[in-house]
């Protein structure tokens, strides 16, 4: 196979197709959806080709035949019958500001508006868009396709603002709720975004809506499957490790087939080496902030539980964390267990980017000074290089010191050894180093394991109220913690931490080898 572009930040199907770039083929899911159903919702992550998707569906309803010559679509689709397309998109605009989303919303339709020869004499964008639907249909003689691109976005930018959130929800609830009341002029409906809000809070007026986020049959919609990176990027592999992209960049999963994000990937072909490409592109501020506020510790992130129905009841004014995460992309579904009436998912990173990446990130937010961090994360690898166990002491140390009293001010003690753990738990892993909280032993749970340097270490934390009192390091030993890795004929270290309540610092850092 020779070598293709790589069609990195290209969403247009036609300019893919027409300039001799890499494209998955996804028109088989395509037909599936237009020939099994009618109105369509999707949420994806950013940068995961929703886009790309809802234009080659824009291509193939307006009958492009040549554009699809040599995919799975070709001749399974009737390309003499050309449908109007209504594409809206809010994904180039930034809503933070009063008006703006009413502001791009008018422009779209205005656009559409001179297309189809409608007289721009409503007064109400759902007045608008009845207008350009009936005038859509009639011009053409066929029924109107709606897509609808990052549906969510003016909302989701707004979010630190929560009245003008409630404001530009409440306009695209109206907007939306066009589409049915006017089912009947319709062919094909598709929406996509990031969030999936609840029914009641924006598509109380759309419930015909049928959501394939979780479903298993298009879980590769967007995104790419190992069999596309073996087979239509096979040009791209040598000199790559081909585990070791496994490891950075796949495993979100929606029910379904695990799949890479498509930014990550195409950014690693072109630059060969592996970086956070697509955590880089923009970790919101606010997702850092909540975390801290609702005092969730780095630790649980890789092992939280929802239910089905928590993951669906997101909005403005009730963002669970765990809802939040999974739809923006930092947490992906890792196994899923049905209790009675109710489906409950584990969810826990995707792959080595996000867990490597978020807790650096939140890392650098304890110490706003990125320098200190970097030096700091440096150090500890080369203290653990050398199992200098003082050093480590004396390093972590030096770190709580650093930390702002303000940064954590609750009296709970579970909680101030669950924010300190976590603090530990994120330095080790903002290197990348395979660490395992919660390590289930057949005499407990363990706190914290690293395996790093064909060694082990056994971390066990408490906080104490008054004077230190060996208890962590005494219990790793009273719980035979360690007899779950002997047969690994590696060296295992205990190691027993105590911090302080009062100093808020270590007070206690006991080691002993096995």
């Amino acid at each position: 196979m020779k070598r293709r572009k790589l069609p990195l930040g290209i969403q247009n199907f036609r300019e893919i197709r027409t300039g001799d770039y890499y494209y998955v083929d996804k028109t088989a899911l395509a037909l599936k959806l237009i020939n099994e159903g009618k109105s369509y919702f999707l949420s994806r992550p950013r940068r995961f080709g929703k886009s790309l998707f809802l234009d080659t569906l824009k291509e193939m309803f307006e009958g492009n035949e040549p554009l699809f010559q040599g995919l799975f679509a070709y001749d399974q689709w009737d390309w003499s019958v050309k449908y109007p397309v209504l594409r809206f998109t809010f994904s180039g605009g930034h809503y933070a500001q009063q008006g703006e989303a009413d502001k791009v919303l008018s422009e779209q339709l205005h656009v559409l508006e001179q297309a189809y020869g409608v007289p721009t004499i409503y007064e109400t964008f759902s007045g608008r868009f009845k207008a350009l639907i009936t005038q859509a249909e009639k011009c053409s003689g066929q029924s109107v396709v709606v897509l609808i691109d990052e549906y969510d976005k003016p909302i989701l930018d707004a979010l630190q603002d929560s009245e003008l959130a409630r404001n530009n929800r409440d306009l695209l609830r109206g907007f939306y709720g066009t589409i049915k009341d006017h089912d009947a002029h319709i062919k094909f409906t598709f929406l996509t975004g990031v969030s999936k809000f609840s029914q009641v809070s924006l598509f109380s007026g759309l419930n015909n809506l049928f959501d394939i986020t979780l479903d298993a049959e298009y879980s590769s919609l967007c995104g790419y499957t190992d069999d596309d990176i073996d087979t239509v990027f096979a040009p791209e592999l040598a000199g790559l490790d081909r585990e070791q992209i496994k490891a950075w960049y796949n495993g979100y999963n929606w029910l379904g087939e695990h799949v890479y994000n498509p930014y990550d990937v195409l950014n690693l072909f072109k630059k060969r080496t592996f970086q956070n490409y697509w955590f880089a592109t923009g970790t919101p501020t606010f997702l850092i902030d909540l975390l801290f506020k609702r005092h969730v510790p780095s630790l649980a992130l890789d092992s939280m539980h929802s239910s089905s129905s928590m993951l669906s009841s997101f909005d403005v004014d009730d963002m669970t964390t765990e809802a939040l995460l999974f739809q923006t992309g930092y947490l992906t579904i890792k196994g899923q267990r049905q209790v009675g009436g109710q489906i409950y998912y584990t969810l826990g990173y995707p792959n080595q980017e996000v867990y490597q990446s978020l807790n650096e990130l939140l890392l650098n937010t304890f110490t706003q000074n990125k320098s200190a961090q970097s030096d700091q994360s440096i150090r500890l690898y080369d203290l653990l290089m050398s199992n200098d166990f003082d050093g480590l002491k004396t390093l972590f140390h030096s770190f709580f010191a650093s930390i702002p009293h303000h940064w954590y001010t609750s009296n709970n003690i579970q909680s101030f050894e669950g924010f300190y753990s976590s603090v530990f738990y994120s330095y080790f892993a903002a290197l990348g180093l395979d660490v395992i909280v919660e390590d289930c032993t057949n005499h407990g749970r363990l706190d914290m394991t690293l395996k790093f340097n064909q060694q082990v270490y056994l971390f066990e934390f408490k906080v104490v109220e008054l004077a230190p009192n060996g208890k962590a390091l005494q219990q790793i030993k009273d719980k035979q913690y360690a007899d779950k890795y002997r047969g690994l004929n590696q060296p295992i270290h205990l190691i027993g931490v105590e911090f302080s309540k009062e100093d808020r610092n270590i007070v206690t850092f006991e080691v002993e080898q096995r």
